[in-house]
């Protein structure tokens, strides 16, 4: 699934190219990336037409398109969503479910949804210019500039979950996925399994920087691309998967020490990990009620 920094270069591909621009029509061509918006594919598209793009945003792994109307179009992209610009005259994509044309530029352009999967999808958040509130519960990303550092810290160490579920706790920190994830918790030396309240404020801090120094370094490197689906509006990949040191690399070296690297299996996903430089927490023993002790991970 793309993640902040493929979302990130999507929205500032956006930014560059339909700010500015007005919907002059509106084809859906397939219901399902739709599917959230009660006004149906038709009212979808009415809804949209005449109305100007005033913006690109973005929270966590959401983006919107603020409108003159004061509404938003809002989207996902998934696990296979793009969001191409593109000249009208271009052969349509296998997958291209939603179009846009627009006008205001010089040659005139389409919008245009593609996606394969159609997991991702598109609706019109009333109201929602400054913040769609389908999405206001849904926690700053530690690039934004209004990310409470101190805040994170202490919520990460009041809690006896693992640190990696707390990382891709959207409610918490958002645009973090796996990938960074992993990529951060390697640089850092810390086992995704180590509960928050088994981490040093200083631990937790420095965790909370490789994971912004990964990002910065991915949003450099056009984002991660391990197959065609994740492009940038122009259709082009990231190239970031060339600088991994963990994500996708069972049995590799570490490149540290050495260390074949671990694949473990986690939340329908998969964890990797160095199991010298990231040890595993070890277990204790802690008394809880009738039951006498239970396994407790340090």
């Amino acid at each position: 699934m793309p993640e902040l920094p493929e979302v990130e270069v999507v929205r500032a591909g956006l930014e560059r190219h339909v700010v500015g621009a007005t919907i002059s029509d509106v084809e859906v061509l397939h219901p399902r990336p739709v599917r959230r918006d009660p006004r149906g594919p038709a009212g979808f598209a009415e809804a949209l037409t005449g109305r100007r793009i005033e913006s690109a945003r973005r929270r966590g792994k959401y983006l919107w398109l603020p409108l003159d109307s004061g509404d938003a179009l809002l989207g996902h992209l998934g696990m296979s969503g793009q969001i191409l610009v593109q000249p009208p005259t271009a052969p349509d994509e296998r997958h291209l479910r939603v179009r846009f044309s627009l006008t205001g530029s010089d040659e005139g352009r389409e919008m245009r949804f593609v996606d394969q999967r159609m997991f991702g999808g598109l609706s019109i958040s009333t109201g929602g210019a400054e913040l769609p509130a389908e999405i206001a519960h849904i926690a700053r990303d530690p690039l934004d500039p209004q990310f409470d550092d101190d805040e994170f810290v202490r919520t990460v160490r009041k809690r006896t979950s693992g640190v990696k579920r707390q990382l891709l706790n959207q409610n918490l920190i958002s645009g973090v996925g796996n990938i960074y994830a992993d990529e951060a918790l390697w640089r850092a030396r810390i086992h995704g399994e180590r509960p928050g309240d088994r981490l040093s404020a200083a631990q937790v801090r420095e965790l909370l920087g490789h994971a912004r120094e990964v990002m910065v370094s991915a949003l450099g490197q056009g984002g991660t691309s391990f197959d065609a689906l994740y492009v940038n509006v122009n259709g082009e990949s990231g190239y970031f998967d060339r600088s991994l040191h963990a994500y996708g690399r069972e049995g590799e070296p570490c490149e540290r020490c050495g260390t074949p690297m671990r694949r473990v299996a986690f939340m329908n996903r998969s964890s990797y990990f160095c199991p010298v430089c990231q040890p595993a927490p070890r277990r204790r023993r802690s008394s809880a009620g009738r039951g006498g002790a239970v396994p407790h991970a340090e």
